[in-house]
């Protein structure tokens, strides 16, 4: 198991759920948190504990993103009109990591990550290697030529773990994404709830 896989279960055991739906998460097996007080009985969880855990659940749904960073985006969710908790949805689903991972062009969060990092991804034609870049309803995200035949990318859109969301438009035979719109929370394909509200309230303490 590579590190990543330890960090990415590890997150799963310390929620206690299984954020990503996928098939070989410890929590199908131990539904308590690791180490060796792991199966202690927990008391009733506080008002602030609920509020950071379901900011630590958001947070590493797509892929850890750091606390700065998460804050940074939180803050210009509640800038914009509307609701906050909606609005930071929206946020976190228009970033490109998120975009790659929604077209199955890549198996997990993380590995989008990676993906975009390593420069295999452009953007209405232009290479775009920044995780977090935003993109706009239309945008065109498109796997490059060159690793297109990679095997990670080809056993990904095989999967059937999970579909494509109807606001990613998505030609497997081209490798080609298109952003159709942004989503709100109930549009957002998540194995498990979410609750922004209480990251709302979490930073507005």
């Amino acid at each position: 198991m590579s590190k990543r896989d330890s960090a990415k279960y590890k997150i799963d055991r310390r929620m206690g759920e299984n954020i990503w739906g996928r098939p070989k998460s410890p929590v199908n097996r131990r539904q308590y948190g690791p180490g060796q007080h792991g199966q202690r009985r927990k008391g009733k969880m506080s008002d602030f504990g609920l509020q950071l855990r379901a900011k630590q659940k958001l947070k590493g749904y797509y892929g850890d993103v750091s606390e700065k960073q998460f804050r940074r985006t939180y803050d210009e969710a509640a800038r914009r009109r509307g609701d906050t908790s909606e609005n930071l949805i929206a946020l976190l689903e228009s970033r490109l990591d998120a975009i790659v991972y929604r077209a199955k062009f890549v198996p997990t969060i993380f590995a989008a990550r990676q993906f975009v990092n390593h420069g295999h991804v452009n953007v209405n034609g232009r290479r775009t290697n920044i995780q977090s870049y935003t993109c706009k309803p239309g945008d065109v995200v498109e796997v490059r030529e060159k690793s297109k035949q990679l095997a990670i990318v080809i056993e990904s859109t095989q999967l059937a773990e999970r579909d494509v969301p109807d606001y990613v438009e998505v030609d497997h035979n081209k490798m080609v994404a298109t952003f159709r719109r942004v989503p709100g929370l109930h549009d957002v394909p998540y194995p498990v709830q979410m609750e922004p509200n209480l990251v709302v309230e979490f930073y507005s303490r």
